[in-house]
C-alpha cells in the first residue's frame, strides 16, 4: 500500500466520522448514514490494499 493510498483512505474515514458526528448532533439521519458509509468505504479500501500487499511479498 502506497503512502498516498494510506493517507487518502484515512482521510475518507476521518471525513466519514466527521459527517456521522455532524449528523448525530443535528439530528440529520441521512448525513449520519452517509458518514457511516464513507467510513465503511475507507475500511474496505484499506483491506483491499492490505491484500494486494500480502500477495506482493
Amino acid at each position: 500500500m502506497g503512502l498516498g493510498d494510506k493517507i487518502d483512505n484515512a482521510a475518507e474515514k476521518a471525513g466519514g466520522k466527521a459527517k456521522e458526528a455532524a449528523g448525530a448532533a443535528s439530528g440529520d439521519e441521512n448525513l449520519r448514514a452517509e458518514g457511516q458509509a464513507d467510513q465503511a468505504k475507507g475500511d474496505l479500501k484499506q483491506a483491499g490494499e492490505k491484500v494486494k500487499d500480502a500477495f506482493k511479498h
